[in-house]
């Protein structure tokens, strides 16, 4: 069902292990299955998912939303394409396993990114994406099976709809909007949490694949929440209903059909539009504060010399290495993120606090640069979920080998004292990472913001020196470059990573 996520393991291959062609996730959609060959990413279609495929690709929306970017790019394999894949024992198998009809290829997206990964913001922008698309396709007598934010990556800051088979051929006289329940479970009531009890994504999508029920959240919830505006119409109401109504009535799933065909359709828009404007409530507001959020401006040990440094060293080693795809670990509001989108990067920012990670998708949308800022710590990386822990895989199998340069700027400090990281593990990973450049910052435990961390146990860290920094790094890396912040416990390297023996 859902590219990217319940269709495809995240960097668009098998999982460790398994059958490189049989695409683990698959088996949610019966109307297709995605595999990738050659570097490239396909899915097929039986034919009853090509009859919808086909109404959703001649539509006017369609096309519409396809050549803008905002649903994957997609192609119609020519007879002759299909033959050759198909000639492929492991395809030709799979294709037959689901009885396919046809062949299409989809855009990849650079680096698959999950709910649970993303600040409030990006859940909500892509809870508008879903809505717009949802209103867009009514003309056309297209309507959308689901409405969950796994349908959903993100290219860069941009949300894109990547399920080519959530899309159905829509009865015009039927004014019901099935996925509606789902995206109040999987949007609005997440948000809904987040703004109200402060709870991130990842407490609450993680280990919930459709999201939150109305009666959790009405648990949550004090008397005067539960009959104010947000909660009476998104949680009160429905719990309140739901203990009425018996579970075993099946009539609410009925299709309804109404003798006017354009009543059904505005029945439709005034849901769709009613639900946006729920959503819009509940937009995540800007200058949210937190622990990190101030770090960049005075909650840091530099003065402007030092910071300017800083700056100088990374640009040169962005400009000397001419890397394409960068990680920035433990990236705060993404100053040197930015630095890199700008020298012509890919970048992908990660950040345990949600706010500064908010602020980063802020700002590079304003500005159109290339990042796409997630809520990861690197030292509890997100692991595989779903089914068997295969469905969506983790944060270090998209990561691994991915990028051509790593930042770990003022954060390896964090990793050794917070979470207790050997720094050779440290080392190791960010080996695993890049396949050429690390830029890290070694600081010193006299630092005043190494000992802020120890608090008082600055005997475990006593025999960490620059000397130690640089062995541990030998065996994996080459020092092409360091700089040491005059009158400072900071160093600043540029290593080269080391072929594999």
């Amino acid at each position: 069902m859902i590219l990217g996520a319940a269709g495809l393991p995240s960097d668009g291959t098998a999982a460790a292990g398994a059958d490189p062609m049989a695409i683990f996730a698959s088996f949610r959609d019966p109307a297709g299955c995605v595999f990738t060959h050659d570097g490239r990413l396909y899915r097929i279609v039986t034919p009853a998912g090509m009859a919808d495929l086909n109404s959703f690709l001649q539509s006017g929306a369609g096309r519409k939303w396809i050549e803008s970017g905002r649903v994957v790019r997609t192609a119609m394999l020519a007879e002759d394409s299909s033959a050759g894949l198909l000639r492929v024992p492991e395809i030709r198998r799979l294709y037959d396993a689901i009885g396919g009809q046809a062949i299409v290829e989809h855009e990849r997206i650079p680096f698959p990114s999950f709910p649970y990964e993303w600040a409030p913001e990006m859940l909500h922008a892509a809870g508008m994406l879903t809505l717009d698309l949802a209103r867009d396709l009514l003309r056309d007598d297209v309507g959308l099976k689901d409405g969950t934010p796994y349908n959903v990556l993100f290219r860069g800051t941009e949300p894109v709809f990547i399920d080519l088979l959530s899309f159905e051929r829509r009865d015009p006289a039927d004014p019901t909007w099935v996925p509606y329940g789902q995206f109040v479970r999987t949007f609005l009531l997440p948000l809904l949490a987040n703004l109200r009890f402060g709870l991130p994504l990842d407490q609450l999508l993680f280990t919930r694949r459709d999201g939150l029920e109305p009666e959790e959240v009405y648990r949550w919830a004090s008397a005067l929440q539960r009959i104010s505006p947000g909660f009476l119409s998104l949680v009160s109401l429905p719990t309140w209903l739901a203990s009425r109504h018996s579970q075993d009535d099946a009539s609410i799933y009925r299709k309804k059909r109404l003798a006017n065909p354009e009543k059904a359709r505005f029945i439709l828009e005034t849901l769709i539009n009613s639900t946006r404007r729920s959503l819009d409530r509940l937009r995540p507001k800007a200058g949210k504060t937190s622990v990190w959020s101030d770090y960049m401006e005075s909650n840091n040990n530099y003065t402007s010399a030092h910071f300017a440094a800083k700056k100088g060293f990374v640009e040169e080693a962005l400009a000397t290495a001419r890397c394409r795809n960068v990680l920035d670990v433990g990236c705060n509001t993404g100053f040197f993120s930015s630095l890199a989108a700008r020298a012509g990067a890919s970048v992908v920012a990660i950040d345990y606090d949600p706010v500064v990670v908010g602020e980063v998708w802020r700002q590079s949308r304003a500005e159109k640069l290339d990042i796409l800022p997630l809520v990861v710590n690197l030292t509890r990386p997100t692991p595989g979920t779903g089914w068997l822990n295969r469905e969506w895989s983790g944060f270090l199998d998209r990561a691994r080998g991915r990028f051509d340069m790593v930042f770990m700027l003022a954060v390896i400090h964090h990793m050794l004292v917070t979470e207790r990281v050997p720094l050779r593990d440290i080392i190791q990973l960010a080996s695993e990472l890049t396949t050429d450049a690390l830029v890290v910052e070694f600081i010193a435990p006299d630092d005043s913001m190494f000992r802020r961390l120890t608090r008082g146990r600055d005997e475990l860290h006593k025999d960490l020196t620059p000397a130690l920094f640089e062995e541990t790094c030998r065996p994996y890396f080459e020092i092409a470059r360091t700089q040491h912040l005059e009158n400072t416990s900071r160093w600043l390297y540029l290593l080269r990573r080391k072929p594999a023996k």
